[in-house]
């Protein structure tokens, strides 16, 4: 039993990760009233609930993971 809970566990984890996407690029504008994120390259994405920016500045380098086949931003990490 507790083999199997264990290889579930761990398939439903890569197949997470499989479905995810992750771009680096220099934040152009962030509003905060709609929680979207615009790139100099133009792509625009939408922070999903949960997800805090602290910090982040127009200008800043940013690396965001999103959903694939979305927009919607699961994570931001601000560069330094």
């Amino acid at each position: 039993m507790f083999k199997t809970i264990v290889t579930t566990a761990s398939l439903l984890t890569l197949a997470g990760a499989a479905f995810a996407g992750e771009v680096e690029g220099v934040v152009t504008n962030y509003d905060p009233a709609t929680r979207m994120i615009v790139l100099e390259s133009g792509e625009a994405f939408r922070l999903v609930d949960g997800v805090q920016l602290d910090g982040l500045q127009p200008g800043g380098k940013v690396v965001i993971t999103f959903d694939d086949g979305t927009t919607d931003a699961t994570s931001v990490a601000i560069m330094e």
